[in-house]
């Protein structure tokens, strides 16, 4: 019988101080980012005004020419490109702390993720909570995202 999970990111299988790199990156295309934005009403012009965005910063400040990416977009690419190695045998997220965005991330940039295995504890027969630190870098190696996410995982059968 196939399994519909990989047999590597049970509870059992994470060890404290382990560091996964992710396989997969994600361009953060102007779709992408605009859609969340207007989903959640987030009207900040910076999200999709890359005229305005080009015009500010060519006033002697950092050089932008496209528009900013809204931090919930940044922060769910890197869960979800980490989730194939660290959620497809949870049971329950148990929170989300620390969330950092320590880069912009503008449109067309790509994400890659990272992530550490802060602590492990068992919980019953049959899962344990595992506690993880994940990192964002966009293809430049600038850190753009940090947080800790604890979730139950399930135990090897």
């Amino acid at each position: 019988m196939s399994h519909l999970t990989g047999n590597d990111n049970y509870f059992d299988n994470f060890e404290v101080g382990a560091v996964y790199k992710h396989a997969r990156g994600k361009t953060v295309t102007e779709n992408d980012a605009v859609t969340i934005c207007h989903m959640v009403l987030n009207n900040a012009s910076g999200h999709f005004d890359d005229h305005m965005m080009k015009t500010l910063f060519d006033q002697g400040q950092a050089h932008v020419d496209r528009s900013l990416v809204y931090g919930g977009v940044t922060m769910s690419i890197i869960i979800g490109l980490a989730y194939q190695d660290t959620g497809e045998n949870v049971i329950t997220e148990q929170g989300m702390t620390g969330l950092k965005l320590t880069s912009p991330v503008l449109h067309g940039d790509t994400l890659y993720a990272y992530t550490e295995v802060l602590s492990k504890e068992d919980v019953d027969d049959k899962s344990g909570k595992v506690t993880f630190r994940h990192y964002g870098v966009n293809h430049r190696d600038q850190l753009v995202f940090q947080g800790e996410r604890t979730a139950l995982i399930a135990k090897a059968a």
